[in-house]
């Protein structure tokens, strides 16, 4: 799908038009236009746009493209149009009768292509590309839910047990874009279609992705309730249990144990981190089976090392925090935003030493890595003002990059 600026361009030499007779007529400034056809900007206010369209007489419908890199660059004014297509997949418009669109018809897709694809978008998702991410979800849901409606009744629970990993996967993304009332809806109908797939493991890890985005609201009592509530209704018999049901479980402990270390019950955080850590231990060297790795990999020991770096960043120890960071091993995990999650509070405890050289390397490091999910980390733009704030010296050309990526005042 064409962007906003390769339409704008488009439709303004078919008008015969300079970007400086655009810019007069249109009452936009030609620096906007500029950014736009050149694909320095992706998005703009949906009054530009109008204005723009009413200059080249055109609808201002047929300017609006594809403004997912928008979203993951987190530019200003990207919302809402940066997550039409989304939008459109996860809240299709109703009216009276249901929905506007028709309902699937045809024969469901091969279950086999569908996965993989969906293990090809989470694995763009899992590299910080958001953009890209956020471009091929919309009709891979299309078409699981397709698949899910129509599938036999021999096909139907694995059928929806895809289209729940793929809503899943959405929640996920739209939580790290900041769009949780959008996300809650995605993850709201993952857990219907883990329900109607009767896959427990499937809906557990959807759940955990609920307390994830209930403790990015505030809402902490909540998320414990629903985390604790949960890993007690899917306690795994540790002898028998399999790697995926141990992780699922394991999971939901490590979400309860950070909405616990928020709500200012640290010694509960320790408690259910160390049975975290049991199941761990206890899966050691072993894999999910390959239907659940994608939702529950990247659960062991370390990522338990981790959580407990999290709860000492959030109890003010900035000490503990780099002695338990000392005990995880170099380099990205399996789940990348756990490990660039760690680093920040790495950065966070170096900044609080006032050791400033190491905190400003840790953050570029995550920069080079994961620019994408570093610029949408409000935790990384406090700890880069507070560095701002505190230096004595001028601001680095690495340290003023910073700022500019994470949208901090300087």
């Amino acid at each position: 799908m064409a962007s906003v600026g390769e339409h704008l361009a488009r439709l303004r030499r078919q008008s015969k038009v300079t970007q400086e007779q655009l810019a007069e007529t249109s009452g936009v400034s030609v620096e906007i236009i500029r950014k736009l056809e050149q694909g320095a900007r992706d998005s703009a206010r949906l009054d530009t746009l109008h204005a723009l369209a009413r200059a080249l007489a055109v609808p201002t419908t047929a300017l609006i493209g594809d403004a997912s890199r928008a979203a993951a660059r987190n530019e200003p004014d990207h919302r809402p149009l940066s997550l039409a297509e989304i939008r459109r997949a996860v809240a299709p418009v109703r009216g009276l009768t249901g929905a506007l669109s028709p309902a699937p018809t045809g024969d469901p897709l091969p279950l086999d292509s569908l996965r993989v694809r969906l293990g090809t978008i989470d694995r763009l998702y899992q590299s910080n590309d958001y953009a890209a991410t956020l471009t091929a979800l919309p009709t891979l849901l299309l078409d699981a839910r397709v698949t899910a409606e129509t599938a036999s009744d021999a096909d139907r629970p694995a059928a929806y047990a895809l289209l729940a990993r793929s809503r899943h996967l959405t929640g996920n993304l739209l939580i790290q874009l900041r769009a949780g009332d959008l996300a809650q809806i995605a993850l709201t109908e993952a857990l219907d279609a883990a329900h109607r797939a009767g896959d427990r493991v499937v809906g557990a890890t959807v759940i955990q992705g609920m307390c994830w985005l209930l403790m990015r609201q505030g809402r902490l009592a909540e998320a414990t309730e629903l985390a604790i509530s949960t890993a007690d209704q899917i306690e795994p018999q540790f002898r028998r249990a399999a790697p995926a049901e141990l992780s699922a479980w394991g999971w939901l402990l490590m979400g309860a144990a950070a909405a616990y270390a928020r709500d200012n019950q640290p010694d509960t955080a320790a408690e259910v981190v160390d049975a975290a850590h049991a199941a761990a231990v206890r899966i050691g060297e072993r894999r999910p089976e390959s239907g659940h790795l994608m939702m529950v990999g990247g659960f062991d020991t370390h990522r338990v090392q981790m959580q407990r770096a999290e709860n000492a960043a959030v109890a003010d120890d900035p000490d503990r925090v780099l002695d338990l960071a000392r005990l995880v091993p170099p380099g990205p995990t399996p789940v990348g935003s756990s490990w660039q999650r760690h680093r920040l509070d790495v950065a966070w405890a170096y900044a609080q030493q006032r050791r400033y050289p190491e905190a400003t390397n840790t953050l570029v490091e995550l920069r080079e890595y994961a620019p994408a999910w570093l610029r949408q980390q409000r935790y990384a733009r406090d700890i880069v003002q507070s560095i701002t704030e505190r230096r004595r010296r001028a601001m680095s050309a690495e340290l003023a990059d910073l700022a500019s990526l994470v949208g901090c005042t300087t």
